[in-house]
């Protein structure tokens, strides 16, 4: 008696629970690295440059006040470092990287520009030699946290570093592989040898039984996995690098304000099509179902064909 009717049947199951296996586990595994490509390009990175830029112009802000006299310490410069810094605050609030606590900071910091900006006004009202000068001078720096004793907790450049240190935490959290996400990705590898294993072997069973060269909807069951698979796997990981790429980047302030702009663009240029790769993660369920109906159209009529002949 011929068992080929139910060979036909256990090699579709066995096809059927591995297509679907394999397109789980690669719709999550691909989505656990891809989710976070693009809340780390157009926030978390943006949001950490966004600090720098404000730091770098409260500098240059303090600078200027240095450098000129009285009537020049509310000059066009200065308030231009100013709006610059209050800017990139608004910018850095509006990325949203630490939640509340990280716009709560932000308005503090704001309140506190404000402050330090109204003891630099005093100090350009007071005529040249007044010890107020100096005293105004004093009480500015110590808001802003440039002084030598500056750097404790309250000033603005404190809570600016505080603020810089949490959002690059969430960035390198972003960037992170930990072990959930390797042992999704063996997973996938381990579940997609087997379905290229078992669709080949079908393949060759078919041609032994039926002598037929090649079940054409077989083989683009095939194709479609042995293409779509390697290929997502491989944009993870050029996605992955370009992540740890883009955070080592922002690990450090730039030294110099000009420096801020160029690591802008290499972090946008390491992840410009992040978005397009995040998006692909839908069609991951849609290629799963459809080498799950070429499976099922190419071994039903031979099932359907050996049931008929049974019932005869």
């Amino acid at each position: 008696m011929s068992t080929t009717g139910r060979d036909l049947v256990r090699r579709l199951r066995l096809l059927l629970v591995l297509a679907t296996a394999t397109t789980l586990a690669l719709f999550f595994a691909y989505r656990g690295v891809h989710d976070d490509t693009v809340p780390l390009s157009t926030a978390s990175t943006p949001g950490i440059r966004a600090v720098d830029t404000a730091q770098s112009a409260l500098r240059q802000a303090n600078a200027v006040v240095r450098e000129t006299g009285a009537e020049g310490d509310t000059s066009g410069e200065f308030l231009t470092q100013v709006s610059v810094a209050q800017q990139s605050l608004a910018l850095a609030a509006s990325e949203n990287v630490t939640g509340l606590a990280g716009r709560h900071d932000v308005q503090t910091v704001t309140g506190l520009i404000a402050v330090y900006s109204g003891w630099v006004e005093r100090r350009g009202r007071e005529p040249e030699g007044s010890p107020l000068r100096a005293a105004f001078l004093h009480y500015a720096e110590k808001v802003l946290g440039l002084e030598a004793e500056a750097g404790t907790e309250g000033d603005i450049m404190s809570r600016l570093d505080a603020l810089r240190g949490e959002q690059l935490a969430e960035a390198r959290r972003q960037a992170a592989f930990p072990w959930q996400l390797w042992l999704g990705w063996c997973t996938v590898g381990v579940l997609y040898a087997a379905l290229c294993g078992a669709l080949l072997e079908s393949q060759r069973f078919l041609r032994r039984r039926f002598r037929r060269p090649v079940q054409l909807r077989l083989l683009a069951a095939t194709a479609v996995c042995a293409v779509g698979v390697p290929v997502l796997a491989w944009q993870t990981v050029s996605a992955h690098r370009a992540m740890t790429d883009s955070v080592a980047e922002v690990r450090v302030p730039p030294a110099a304000p000009e420096a801020i702009p160029e690591v802008a663009d290499e972090v946008q240029g390491a992840l410009a099509d992040a978005g397009f790769w995040a998006s692909l993660s839908d069609w991951i369920l849609l290629g799963g179902a459809v080498v799950v109906a070429l499976t099922l159209w190419g071994l039903w009529p031979r099932i359907a064909e050996y049931r008929f002949r049974g019932r005869r």
